[in-house]
C-alpha cells in the first residue's frame, strides 16, 4: 500500500509549489431511501493533490475507511458491496477546465472538472463542478456528484433493493496545503 501512495503522490508533474495536498479529506456518500434507514458514510483519511499550474487533481480513498452510524451496515459495505479486500481503493484521475491558481480569492469560484473515476474494477468518466477558494495559505475544494451502483457493477440484492437508492451522491471537502 506504501508503494502506490507513492506512485499517488508523484502523479502530478512540477516542483513542490506547484503542488497542493490533502491527507485528510472527506468524501461522503448517501444512498438513502424515505422511509428506510439511513445509508450515508464518511471517509475523513482521503488523499488529493492538485497540480495548480496544470490544474490536474487525484484523490484516492480506502473503501475500509468509510465509517457507517451502524456498524453492520459498515461490515455489508466492505464484504458484500465493495469488496473491499479485492478492490481496496477508489481513485479519481482528472482535470480542472481553464484553471487559473492566480484568479484564486476568498469568495469560492466554480470550476468545470473531468476524469476517470476507478472503483470496484471499473472505470467511469466523471464531469462535475467543484467549488474553489483560496483561505492564507491553502485551497479549499468542495463539490458533488451522482455515480450508480451500476456503474461500478456493483451488485445489490433484491432483498435490500428498494432501501438503497438509484443514484449515490457523493460529497468531497479537500483542504490544500502546500506539499
Amino acid at each position: 500500500m506504501q508503494i502506490v501512495f507513492v506512485v499517488f503522490l508523484n502523479m502530478a508533474v512540477g516542483h513542490a509549489q506547484e503542488k497542493y495536498l490533502d491527507k485528510n479529506g472527506d468524501i461522503t456518500f448517501e444512498a438513502s431511501e424515505k422511509l428506510f434507514e439511513e445509508v450515508k458514510a464518511t471517509n475523513q483519511q482521503v488523499t488529493a493533490i492538485i497540480n495548480i499550474k496544470t490544474g490536474e487533481i487525484a484523490a484516492l480513498a480506502l473503501m475500509k475507511g468509510f465509517r457507517f452510524k451502524n456498524s453492520l451496515m459498515e461490515e455489508h459495505f466492505n464484504e458484500n458491496y465493495m469488496e473491499s479486500e479485492s478492490y481496496p481503493k477508489a481513485v479519481f484521475k482528472g482535470t480542472i477546465i481553464d484553471f487559473d491558481f492566480s484568479s484564486l480569492t476568498e469568495v469560492a469560484q466554480t470550476f468545470t472538472t473531468k476524469g476517470t473515476l476507478a472503483l470496484h474494477g471499473k472505470e467511469k468518466e466523471v464531469t462535475t463542478i467543484l467549488l474553489i477558494q483560496k483561505e492564507s495559505n491553502s485551497i479549499s475544494i468542495t463539490g458533488d456528484f451522482k455515480v450508480t451502483p451500476e456503474d461500478f457493477a456493483i451488485e445489490i440484492p433484491k432483498i435490500v433493493k428498494n432501501k438503497i437508492a438509484k443514484e449515490v451522491v457523493v460529497h468531497i471537502a479537500f483542504n490544500m496545503t502546500v506539499k
